[in-house]
Formats: structure tokens, C-alpha cells, sequence
């Protein structure tokens, strides 16, 4: 990424059927957003919450101009649409279908070298926002742990970081 691109990044996860709700969430964000960049996956047990599911997480980098309030929109209808009952008073410490949050507003590259515990108090995305700031501006990035493996329309993606171009038809998406 050589020009100054801005954008959100966001912290996604899933704990309940979480390899297809994340491939869900990937394809729902996909028709508003031609251009997503993605951290691998990682398996994470669940935090501040009594649950034996573990979570499938990862972090999205969406450029766009939007403003964050209709970003939110699209999150909140994503998060809906997969299950989520975003008006109970105890969703954040229940196992959910589908959990899309916008972390900040970002400008790369100039941004880049912001601190991770700068942009969430989520320390389990430490790894995920570096590795996928690396990738946004080409610097080598070596992560430790093994990402999951997801598929969409015949793509993988989740085990490292990759950029998904992709519009309305199936067939022109790819991974960079």
C-alpha cells in the first residue's frame, strides 16, 4: 500500500457455528465493500464470559469514506441477520452467532506504526491488527500461531493475512 488509504478496521468474531458464520460475515461485507483485507483467523477461548465454545476471530480492514454511524448500520444489520439479539441486556457475555465491532478509524500508511493497545483494549487482536497492518503496508510480519483455514466461493482464506477483491458476482473475487 504505497498511497494513503483510510478506513476501519474491525474486530470480528463467532462462537456458535463460528467457520460458517465467519465465512457469512466475510460474504455479507463483501456486498457493501468491494476491497477487504483480513488478518488470518485464530481459534480463542472466550473472554469475561462463562461459555465452552471457543471463538473464531480475526481483524478487517475496510477502506472506505463511509461514516462510522453507517458502518455501524451494516455491522449491527450483519450481526441481526446472522442470529444475534442485539436488544438483550446480557449479549456481551453470551455466545453469539456473529459479533462485528469497529475498532477505530484508520490512515495508512501514515498510521501505521500506531500501538495496537492504542486501538483496543481487546488484547487477544494485539497479533491479529499487527499482522494485518503489515500486510496493509508490505512490511514482514511473522506470526506464531497457525490460522484457520476458512472457504468462500471456492476461496481460502484465515491463514494468513490476504486481501479479498471481490464484487456482486462470484466469480471475480479472488485473494490477493
Amino acid at each position: 500500500m504505497s498511497q494513503s488509504h483510510s478506513g476501519y478496521l474491525l474486530g470480528i468474531g463467532s462462537n456458535i457455528d463460528p467457520h460458517k458464520n465467519i465465512t457469512q460475515i466475510i460474504h455479507l461485507l463483501l456486498e457493501h465493500f468491494p476491497l477487504l483485507s483480513l488478518s488470518r483467523v485464530l481459534e480463542i477461548p472466550p473472554i469475561g464470559m462463562n461459555s465452552q465454545r471457543d471463538f473464531l476471530n480475526l481483524v478487517v480492514f475496510i477502506q472506505t469514506e463511509q461514516a462510522e454511524s453507517k458502518l455501524k448500520t451494516i455491522c449491527n444489520t450483519i450481526e441481526v441477520q446472522l442470529g444475534r439479539n442485539r436488544n438483550d441486556p446480557e449479549r456481551k457475555i453470551k455466545d453469539r452467532p456473529a459479533d462485528l465491532d469497529i475498532l477505530t478509524k484508520i490512515q495508512l500508511p501514515e498510521e501505521a506504526e500506531r500501538s495496537a493497545h492504542m486501538i483496543t483494549d481487546e488484547y487477544f487482536l494485539y497479533p491479529l491488527l499487527d499482522e494485518l497492518i503489515a500486510h496493509l503496508v508490505n512490511k514482514p510480519f511473522e506470526l506464531q500461531q497457525a490460522g484457520v483455514e476458512m472457504n468462500i466461493d471456492g476461496l481460502s482464506f484465515g491463514q494468513t493475512a490476504a486481501t479479498i477483491n471481490g464484487n456482486a458476482r462470484a466469480s471475480n473475487k479472488r485473494v490477493i
